[in-house]
C-alpha cells in the first residue's frame, strides 16, 4: 500500500504544452510563457488558460478581456523562452527584438516563427485560484501556421532546456523551467523569476 504523502514529482508527469500568451492594452504589447491552455467545450468553442497573477500579461488580460495563444512547436529554440519568460514586460518590450510584427484580427500580436497555430479569444469568465486566475474564453479566431508537432513540457526538458551547469558551482536549479540561482542558499521567500515556483521546486547543483 502506498503512503498518503504527496510527491510533487508526480505532477511533472501530466501532459502540458507550451504557449506564448500575448495581450495588448493601449499601445503596449506583451507576452509570457504559459503551460496551461485547454479546450473545454466545442459548442460554443471555448478554452481556458491558467495565468500566474505575478505576470504582467495577467493584468492586461484582466483589463481588456482579450488574448492570443501561440502554440509553440518543437522547433522553438531556447531563445524564445528567454524572450518571453526570462524578463518582465513591465520594464522590457518583449516583442521588440523578436522580429514578429504580425497581429491577428483582435489587434494583438502573435508568434509566427516556431509556432504551429494561433488562437484568439475573448474572456467570458474569470475564476480566482489564489496565485493564478483561470480565464475561460470564447474563441474568436484561429488559424494553423504549420504541420509541425507541438512542443510538450517533456520535450522542452529533454531537447530544448540547456543542461544544468557542471557540479562544483554553488547554486540551485529550478526543476520546472531550468532557471539557476547562484549562491550557497535560496533567500527566504524566494520565487523563481521565470515560472514563479517556490523553493520546493529547486534542487542543489
Amino acid at each position: 500500500m502506498h503512503s498518503t504523502a504527496i510527491d510533487p514529482a508526480a505532477m511533472f508527469k501530466l501532459s502540458y504544452g507550451l504557449f506564448v500568451l500575448a495581450a495588448r492594452e493601449g499601445r503596449k504589447d506583451n507576452g509570457c510563457i504559459i503551460n496551461t491552455a485547454v479546450q473545454i467545450t466545442s459548442s460554443p468553442l471555448r478554452l481556458s488558460i491558467a495565468v500566474n497573477k505575478a505576470n504582467f500579461t495577467h493584468g492586461m488580460i484582466a483589463s481588456t478581456g482579450e488574448f492570443n495563444v501561440s502554440v509553440l512547436a518543437e522547433s522553438a529554440p531556447f531563445a524564445v523562452f528567454q524572450q518571453f519568460g526570462f524578463q518582465s514586460g513591465r520594464t522590457a518590450d518583449k516583442f521588440a527584438s523578436c522580429g514578429q510584427e504580425e497581429r491577428s484580427g483582435n489587434g494583438i500580436r502573435f508568434v509566427r516563427d516556431h509556432a504551429n497555430c494561433v488562437i484568439s479569444a475573448r474572456v467570458c469568465n474569470a475564476l480566482d485560484y489564489g496565485t493564478h486566475t483561470l480565464f475561460v474564453a470564447d474563441v474568436a479566431q484561429s488559424f494553423v501556421l504549420s504541420g509541425e508537432r507541438s512542443a510538450t513540457y517533456q520535450y522542452y526538458f529533454d531537447r530544448i532546456k540547456p543542461k544544468p551547469p557542471e557540479a562544483g558551482k554553488k547554486g540551485f536549479a529550478c526543476k520546472i523551467c531550468g532557471y539557476v540561482h547562484e549562491g550557497p542558499s535560496l533567500p527566504e521567500g524566494f520565487v523563481c523569476p521565470l515560472c514563479k515556483h517556490g523553493p520546493a521546486d529547486f534542487q542543489p547543483l
